[in-house]
């Protein structure tokens, strides 16, 4: 009898497992996976193998972030069947920035299938609009609140943190050991406030950073890493431009690098760094609420862990983390497993010891690329990836002395990403991509002391991306902006009705309303390099506008 309702037992068993629904796969995204150029009102849709159940999907279990613009929220709509879910973001995003999608395990299918228990991320480009690189500095801000006393503006953010649709500058400060925020002014110029007061507090020597939103709230948060006393700081931003510190958790020796993802598909976002002298690595969970737990240390895979992105490598639909190891100069890509561990997929040579690296795909090709700055070689170096967690033979670009900053973006707005390496010991330098993901030096800006970090953002949002230049020994933020579009045509007095010129020609009646305004003192119309003063440079920068027929 017993081994007869045995028999019964398994066979029930055996029905059941038969009758589990099969995890729920994903078929199709739009915009794709590292896809560059989708415009900033695009909608985010994701097509799975069959109908979704609606109840599991809200805005923490699909959701977005632009590094620029924030938290991508909004209204869903289900179509195809419910197979298709579109995200349709309640405002824009900015131009030229990188979003983050991520999807959490809690999806599941209208037939109980649940999504794969290390949920979805991926990461795509939005477009930045055709630039002629006429770039005119608007402005500088200070970082400091005594002239004679260095805060060391290390390392800077473009997200917009107080909700306004503008973009602002917030800089991270390792003398005085805190978070500066200077808000846009948000009079689509590109110009600034002064810093806000008091400025949140961090560790000594806080320098590596990124933005993002760990209590999703929809408020831009941020992370950093504080170099001398071995700890991460968590800002949870307050929306309207300050941040409370809400937890300060101690590492690893030296954190130097430190990246924001989702490693076990719960929805929320974790913080991994690395750290420098303990050759290794931290993993901090997010318990959902923008609280984390202490460090699980596991091995970078070379020596001297520093630099440190986050990346789908090998495109599972989880995003890796892509180490760059200074000591012994390689990088290294350790592939997601989803439930916070990670395999190493590749080991290459990084052309030099790196001090920074980010990603994108600089070369068209669909897949995750890597741009290094390898500061003690003067270089920096592109490595191109090949889709599967590989990378190819770095390919070196000369560059000022001791490169600390490597930043991505689409300054000329033809579709491909350019490059700007920041050099401690001289400038920063810009090159163009070619489209293939050949790069040929366009020029330098000129650091006061020492450049050390340059922001890609569109901060007058007219669609094509500035910059804003940190110097971290003048303790400076320089706002440079992108002032003709290649395909621009229009009259500098086109937005004043009084004279009646909205022609479209950039001609002599623009040119004698601008010196009449020049004369008057007009700083609305004649301040064309954003100081606050009218002189002689303004007058020139006029001349150059209105030579190559743009507005300013």
């Amino acid at each position: 009898m017993n081994k007869l309702r045995f028999a019964v037992v398994a066979a029930l068993g055996l029905l059941a497992c038969g009758s589990q629904a099969q995890p729920l796969e994903i078929v199709d995204l739009a915009p794709a996976a590292r896809s560059i150029g989708a415009g900033t009102d695009t909608t985010i849709s994701v097509t799975f193998d069959r109908a979704v159940d609606r109840a599991t999907i809200d805005r923490d279990s699909f959701w977005a972030f632009g590094r620029w613009s924030g938290t991508v929220w909004g209204k869903f709509e289900f179509t195809n069947g419910d197979r298709t879910v579109t995200l349709e973001p309640s405002r824009s995003m900015s131009a030229g920035e990188q979003v983050m999608v991520i999807l959490s395990h809690d999806i599941q299918a209208a037939d109980g299938g649940a999504l794969r228990a290390a949920g979805w991320s991926h990461q795509f480009w939005t477009a930045a609009d055709p630039a002629g690189l006429t770039l005119r500095e608007r402005q500088r801000l200070s970082t400091r609140t005594n002239q004679n006393q260095s805060s060391r503006a290390y390392g800077g953010i473009g997200s917009d943190v107080n909700g306004d649709g503008y973009l602002d500058i917030s800089v991270v400060n390792e003398d005085t050991a805190d978070f500066r925020v200077f808000l846009n002014s948000a009079d689509g110029k590109g110009s600034f406030d002064e810093f806000l007061t008091p400025p949140t507090t961090l560790g000594d020597r806080a320098s590596p950073n990124e933005p993002t939103d760990f209590n999703r709230d929809g408020n831009v948060d941020v992370c950093v890493a504080n170099i001398n006393v071995n700890s991460v700081s968590v800002l949870l931003g307050n929306g309207d431009g300050t941040f409370e510190t809400s937890q300060v958790i101690s590492v690893g020796n030296a954190p130097r690098g430190i990246a924001a993802l989702d490693v076990d598909g719960d929805g929320d976002i974790d913080i991994v760094n690395t750290n420098s002298s303990s050759s290794n690595m931290s993993l901090l969970l997010n318990d959902g609420t923008g609280q984390f737990g202490q460090p699980t240390f596991f091995d970078g895979g070379g020596a001297g862990e520093w630099a440190l992105a986050a990346a789908d490598m090998d495109e599972d639909g989880l995003l890796d983390l892509v180490v760059g190891a200074r000591s012994n100069e390689r990088i290294i890509v350790q592939g997601s497993n989803g439930d916070g561990t990670f395999t190493q997929l590749s080991n290459r040579s990084a052309g030099g010891s790196t001090w920074m690296l980010n990603t994108g795909d600089v070369n068209g090709d669909g897949h995750e690329d890597v741009a290094c700055a390898n500061s003690s070689d003067n270089n920096g170096t592109i490595l191109l990836g090949l889709g599967d967690g590989s990378l190819g033979v770095a390919s070196s670009h000369s560059s000022d002395s001791f490169p600390l900053a490597t930043d991505l973006g689409d300054l000329d707005g033809d579709g491909d990403l350019d490059w700007v390496l920041s050099s401690f010991g001289g400038d920063w330098g810009l090159y163009l991509n070619d489209g293939a993901g050949g790069f040929s030096f366009d020029r330098e800006f000129d650091a006061p002391r020492a450049g050390s970090c340059a922001l890609m953002m569109d901060v007058d949002t007219d669609g094509d991306l500035d910059l804003a230049l940190i110097d971290e020994l003048q303790d400076v933020v320089i706002v440079v902006i992108n002032t003709c579009a290649a395909d621009f045509t229009g009259s500098a007095n086109s937005n004043d009705p009084e004279y009646g010129l909205v022609d479209g020609v950039v001609d002599a009646d623009d040119f004698f309303y601008f010196l009449d305004r020049f004369v008057a003192g007009d700083r609305s119309v004649a301040d064309i390099t954003g100081n606050g003063v009218i002189d002689a440079d303004d007058f020139f920068a006029f001349l150059d506008l209105f030579v190559l027929g743009c507005e300013e």
